[in-house]
């Protein structure tokens, strides 16, 4: 029997990982040639080329709003295949529809892409595939039942049904609201769709199928007793439901056609919670989930019914970090849970039924050529995903199996454009490739422009080189003023503490591309050299302003003493940080709530928070904030949320503080902030009790927000420097990389 304490092994170790072993890795070629990733695998009877399969990344909105693939979503898949990666698998594909009321909108249209409706949706499939074929990559499409008690409740208001579960649960977004136990008659039904979109898959030319069961998705809460606590009928048997969707594929499909199977190992509530299972309310009903042991004993029993391979992970929506591991989290998280199936299955003699060994894919934040190669050749995994890195460069593999590994841009772990970006509405992108899910709008050569001009850039963070790239590739000829030693602008600061090991790795890539760049004769770099209207008026055609944004003084008694220093100046001066004994943030966003887990977890500060608003880091993708939040609690870190800073002393920090019951508890880590154009009218309504409180502090961080540092475009502007004057970035509305990088791109391509 496994025991379950791996589980609680590992919540421990992703709060302080480079003490227990995982490292920050690099974009570094030491293990070229890659021999392992680069050899072919056989999947049932499908041999896939290499050993790197693209994740699936949930194709919202990338249809038509029937379900058909559109031509945005047909060229995005072609282009990571022809970025030469072995295997394909799509974004969920709901065979739920008129079964789960959280996968349609009016109208019986989706922002999902279909495979059920009509034929109508065939051909944007077969173009898929063409496109995909043509390159040599193989595609699977990833099939699942729904989103039950994690889908959108709104279903409630717009088609009068409550969302369904496997058992009367609560809605992850509104636990309010319940989601009823779906019916046996309803489950019958998915169970034959699922046969009727594999051989629809099949016939679109797919070459595979991908079950959907993890995270806490449909499919998993029929296959979980922490969400199907049924106790009559057949599917009262938590493993039923899988295996019956599997068999009938199989009738479906025949022997052939291979099943990929995507598993958690556990759910890890248990593991991450502890004594919370039995005080929050929207968690009390989950203590019962699958064990390590009852998942690879579910596991065997797929394999035996049809399953070809898997890929394995942790968590579920209520500790969302785990299954979609952020920048904060280390990179190869999940490796050891790849290497534990394998090795059970090896120990076991676990075959599939093509009489192969079952290949296990390893997960979580692998995008470093070193790091999964080395995996491989260790044999902890069969085969490597790549989901996020594939949208930040879509030539990783062809860039490693050259062994340029430098050249590749990283992915920074942020979520902002492939999560956050199509929950708030949009579709997913990419922070740091401003071409991921446009190919079809941007061309990958950048035309030459009619006339070639002089361009200042002034800025070299990520907007100012990213514009500087395109610049150049439009044959204009480029000067590059940054006012510091270096570039990389904001990622200075931000690379600091070893959780953000991605931003520095960003930068590092940031700097190598104008390395680049200073091999073309056009281009000019000039570092320490802060440029002025009056330095720059009548010597350039255009000027770019990417000079980014500055922190927020606050009006504050006390704001500016000694002993008070912004969260860019505390990062950049590490010492002054670790003098002090005891800190006091102001500002719960991202930037303070980080500045605190380094203060706190790396460096063993005394740290407080105060944020005015009810939540921390409201602004960020919620398995980002979850991973901070959960180990800011862990360490001890002390927050003040709905308070204000009345004034600061030369070691104190004095607030006023809503003390009232119905504050909500700031590290709420199992429940999503909701987007701001959706109103929760069972929301509690919070009190008001205010207490003055004295807070000791040695040593003050500002972390209130930014401003536009656009002084110098207006002055620019006032004086006529040049005939064409732009801003880009965080120069006109601060944001982050990904806002910083499509304004730049986008801006570049017109000059």
């Amino acid at each position: 029997m496994v025991n379950d304490k791996i589980l609680y092994d590992l919540d421990d170790s992703f709060g302080k990982w480079w003490e227990h072993g995982f490292g920050a890795p690099k974009m570094t070629n030491n293990l070229y040639p890659y021999t392992k990733m680069f050899s072919p695998i056989v999947i049932n009877h499908l041999k896939v080329k290499n050993r790197l399969v693209m994740g699936p990344m949930g194709n919202i909105d990338m249809a038509e709003e029937t379900g058909r693939p559109s031509q945005k979503m047909i060229s995005y898949f072609e282009e990571r295949a022809k970025g030469g990666v072995g295997l394909i698998t799509t974004g969920l594909i709901p065979v739920s529809f008129g079964i789960d009321p959280t996968v349609k909108e009016l109208g019986d249209l989706s922002y999902f892409p279909r495979i059920d409706r009509s034929r109508t949706v065939f051909s944007g499939w077969r173009e898929v595939a063409a496109g995909v074929h043509s390159h040599g990559a193989n595609i699977f499409i990833q099939l699942t039942a729904g989103l039950g008690r994690v889908g959108n409740p709104q279903c409630l208001l717009t088609q009068f049904k409550l969302p369904v579960s496997a058992s009367w649960n609560p809605n992850f977004y509104i636990p309010q609201i319940p989601s009823m136990r779906i019916s046996g008659r309803k489950l019958n039904k998915l169970v034959k769709n699922f046969g009727q979109a594999a051989a629809d898959a099949k016939a679109m030319n797919l070459d595979g199928v991908y079950l959907h069961g993890h995270e806490g998705y449909f499919l998993e809460q029929m296959t979980n007793p922490a969400f199907n606590r049924r106790s009559m009928g057949k599917y009262s048997d938590w493993q039923r439901f899988g295996i019956d969707v599997v068999k009938s594929i199989r009738e479906r499909t025949g022997d052939r056609f291979p099943i990929m199977y995507r598993i958690d190992l556990s759910l890890m509530l248990n593991a991450t919670y502890k004594e919370k299972m039995d005080s929050v309310k929207s968690l009390k009903k989950f203590r019962n989930e699958r064990t390590v042991q009852q998942t690879l004993d579910y596991m065997v029993n797929l394999v035996r019914a049809g399953v070809d391979m898997f890929d394995v992970d942790l968590g579920c929506y209520d500790n969302w970090w785990l299954p979609h591991p952020p920048a904060s989290m280390p990179s190869g998280c999940f490796l050891d849970i790849a290497e534990l199936v394998k090795e059970y299955f090896a120990a076991n003699k676990i075959k599939s039924n093509a009489g192969v060994e079952v290949p296990i894919v390893a997960v979580g934040k692998l995008g470093y050529p070193d790091l999964a190669e080395q995996a491989l050749r260790d044999n902890k995994c069969d085969m490597i995903m790549l989901a996020r890195p594939l949208l930040a460069d879509p030539e990783w593999p062809n860039k490693a199996y050259r062994g340029e590994c430098e050249s590749i841009r990283p992915c920074i772990g942020c979520h902002e454009a492939c999560i956050k970006e199509f929950v708030d509405g949009g579709h997913p992108q990419c922070a740091v490739n401003p071409r991921t899910a446009f190919e079809e709008v941007f061309s990958k050569e950048i035309p030459l422009a009619p006339k070639q001009k002089k361009v200042a850039v002034i800025g070299g963070g990520p907007a100012g080189v990213v514009a500087a790239k395109v610049l150049i590739a439009r044959g204009h000829e480029v000067t590059l003023f940054e006012s510091n030693h270096e570039i990389g602008g904001t990622l200075r600061a931000g690379g600091v503490p070893t959780i953000k090991y991605e931003i520095n790795n960003y930068m590092h890539y940031l700097q190598h591309e104008v390395k680049e760049l200073e091999k073309n004769p056009r281009f000019t770099l000039k570092l320490d050299t802060t440029a002025t209207a009056e330095s720059l008026k009548g010597r350039f055609d255009s000027i770019v302003v990417a000079t980014g944004s500055h922190i927020v003084t606050p009006k504050i008694e006390g704001a500016d003493n000694k002993n008070v220093v912004t969260v860019t100046e505390a990062l950049l001066d590490p010492e002054r940080v670790k003098q002090a004994k005891n800190i006091v943030i102001i500002g719960g966003g991202d930037s303070g709530c980080e500045t605190a887990y380094w203060a706190r977890i790396e460096l063993g500060k005394n740290v407080q928070i105060v944020e005015m608003t009810a939540n921390l880091m409201a602004s960020s993708c919620t398995a980002n904030r979850g991973h901070i939040l959960h180990y800011l609690d862990n360490s001890g870190v002390i927050t003040h949320n709905l308070s204000q800073v009345t004034r600061i002393e030369k070691d104190a920090v004095y607030i006023k503080k809503n003390v009232h019951p119905s504050v909500p508890n700031p590290y709420n880590s199992w429940q999503p902030i909701l987007p701001e154009n959706i109103h929760n009218p069972l929301a509690p309504k919070i009190g008001e009790k205010y207490e003055n409180k004295l807070l000791p502090a040695d040593l003050v961080i500002l972390a209130l927000g930014t401003r536009p540092s656009e002084q110098i475009y207006f002055d620019l502007v006032s004086s006529n420097a040049a005939p064409e004057i732009v801003r880009v970035g965080d120069a006109i509305r601060p944001g982050k990389v990904f806002a910083a990088t499509k304004s730049a791109y986008r801006t570049a391509r017109d000059i």
